[in-house]
């Protein structure tokens, strides 16, 4: 668990992660100075989050049902939210169902 002067330096890292792919990428140069471990904890989060939207999200594009569109977008929309504001509040608590999935999966990533 990372101590608070951890968390403070890492927040704004942790916060751009989520902005899009390019902010995964962005936060992980720029994290790479500072080592640290709770934005390194976000990036992972937001990297697992983003490469499901593209990797789900083209194949569900091909249904004809707004229903099923809907609740992707709605189930993905959820799940930001929650990393999102988990950074911004300054937490580690994964993203439910597949936080620790992505985790284990992106563990590389220090």
């Amino acid at each position: 668990m990372p101590d608070r002067q951890d968390i403070k330096s890492g927040k704004t890292i942790a916060v751009i992660s989520y902005f899009y792919l390019l902010g995964v990428l962005i936060a992980y140069l720029t994290n790479s100075d500072k080592k640290s471990e709770f934005a390194y904890f976000h990036i992972r989060q937001s990297l697992g989050l983003w490469l499901s939207f593209m990797a789900l999200g083209y194949p569900i594009g091909y249904f004809d049902n707004w229903q099923i569109t809907l609740s992707f977008w709605m189930s993905f929309g959820i799940l930001f939210i929650y990393g999102f504001s988990t950074a911004l509040s300054g937490k580690m608590i994964p993203i439910p169902l597949v936080g620790n999935f992505f985790q284990t999966t992106f563990k590389k990533i220090k």
